[in-house]
């Protein structure tokens, strides 16, 4: 099957062109000046004049299908990855979750379970370690063998998925032995805690305090403890949804001396703010997510960071819980609302409303949306890039169309938007997925079970 897009502008990390972009079977054969190419020779031609030709997104942070706060997140790995194909986004990496006195090997397979046969776009895994031994450490090695070569730790959570100092240093020593990535989630749980407690015994109880309990002073103090941990192993070290400057403030000093320091952030810190959580009743819920929503005025600093690098990737840590049985576990005390938001579908058009109030550059919305997670997570140049050779994993986007979203409307599995109302400006029009048109024209076309696993290589920016 030969697919040729016509007149459209091609988009990477480095800029834009004018070309035409011939896809045999699977993969991308050739990208040429307009008109190169004989449309007679092509099965199906797909025009994109006036429209953006760019490589599919890559979301590195997802939670399909994981038990959490007593409960399960509301999107399965077919509905989730349905929505993000929606979203322009056709590669996933999902964390597996590792439960205590469970092993990492019994942890992939369950997520291959789950995962394998029942996604509509291509997925990966990280690995979630929350229970550091002498077999786990040696299980990273198998991890890492069968393609699944970054680990997420805690330092938030104690009781459930929190990692002393001492567990850290073990794993992130055999991080670098096997060129493995550490993600950390960086946030002080012991003071968080500590702080939450008082809350409640003070009566406070609605969902603000999950945000005022969470200062941004202890997730910028965890993110420098996890710098100098792995400054001290060597270890590559990933901070995962970064939300406050100064964690940011932290993570650009380390990078600014050669360390492999690498983070994102999430559309909803670039968005939403603890005003949100502050929203009367119990709608505050809605936006519970950890790191929680800062205020507005760190914004400009993330902002600021994705322009300078320092911020390297904007994934979604899409962790969808409904409203109605979920969130509402917390009704009567804001520690039992199960934190996450939803937010696959609406990355890449979030982030393209950065180009259009002039935040970044067009090349730069690929780039932190696409080409840097492939590198990042080592699936570049199969994914990430329009060039020949690589999966013929497309986007065509209406720069022009204009959007609003909300729940009633999306395609993710959880009842509310925590982004309802927002008028965009730009929308998905077509989707292929390894060279099969899964989208076009406000029509879903794929199908359960035609994402692939992908095996990953190690990090494509180690020094």
């Amino acid at each position: 099957m030969r697919t040729l897009i016509t007149g459209g502008t091609v988009l990477s990390s480095t800029g834009a062109s004018a070309a035409d972009v011939l896809v045999d079977g699977e993969r991308i054969a050739a990208v040429a000046a307009p008109g190169v190419f004989d449309p007679d020779a092509a099965d199906t031609v797909l025009a994109a004049a006036g429209k953006y030709v760019l490589p599919g997104g890559v979301d590195a942070h997802t939670h399909m299908e994981m038990p959490f706060g007593g409960t399960v997140v509301s999107d399965t790995f077919a509905t989730g990855t349905t929505a993000a194909a929606w979203g322009g986004t056709t590669t996933i990496i999902d964390f597996a979750k590792q439960e205590k006195g469970t092993s990492l090997l019994a942890t992939l397979d369950e997520w291959h379970r789950k995962a394998d046969g029942n996604c509509a776009v291509d997925y990966a895994f990280h690995m979630i370690v929350s229970d550091v031994n002498d077999t786990t450490l040696k299980e990273m090695s198998t991890c890492a063998g069968a393609g699944v070569n970054s680990f997420k730790m805690f330092m938030a959570y104690p009781g459930a998925l929190y990692s002393t100092d001492g567990e850290i240093l073990r794993a992130m020593d055999k991080a670098t032995e096997i060129g493995a990535t550490i993600m950390m989630h960086a946030e002080n749980g012991i003071a968080i805690d500590e702080l939450a407690a008082r809350a409640i015994a003070e009566g406070r109880r609605e969902p603000a305090q999950h945000g005022l309990t969470r200062p941004p002073e202890l997730e910028g103090e965890a993110t420098h403890r996890a710098i100098m941990l792995a400054k001290v192993t060597g270890a590559p070290l990933y901070i995962v949804h970064l939300s406050a400057a100064q964690a940011l403030a932290a993570v650009a000093e380390a990078r600014d001396t050669g360390q492999n320091v690498f983070a994102e952030t999430c559309p909803q810190y670039l968005y939403l703010s603890l005003d949100d959580m502050m929203a009367p009743g119990f709608e505050g819920a809605k936006y519970v997510a950890s790191p929680p929503l800062r205020d507005r005025s760190h914004q400009t600093d993330l902002w600021r960071g994705l322009r300078t690098n320092d911020l390297s990737v904007v994934s979604t840590d899409h962790c969808p819980f409904c409203l109605k049985d979920q969130k509402e576990l917390g009704r009567d005390d804001f520690r039992d609302i199960p934190n996450g938001m939803p937010g696959v579908e609406h990355r890449m058009d979030l982030l393209h409303q950065g180009v259009v109030s002039g935040e970044i550059s067009l090349a730069r919305w690929v780039e932190i949306t696409s080409t840097t997670p492939a590198l990042m997570f080592g699936l570049y140049p199969r994914k990430g890039v329009i060039a020949p050779g690589s999966d013929a994993d497309i986007v065509i986007y209406d720069p022009t169309a204009r959007q609003t979203l909300s729940a009633a409307t999306h395609h993710m599995n959880v009842d509310y938007s925590a982004y309802e109302g927002f008028e965009v400006t730009g929308r998905v029009e077509t989707v292929l997925s390894r060279g099969r048109v899964v989208l076009s024209g406000g029509t879903f076309s794929g199908r359960v079970g035609h994402g692939t696993f992908l095996s990953r290589d190690r990090c494509q920016y180690l020094r």
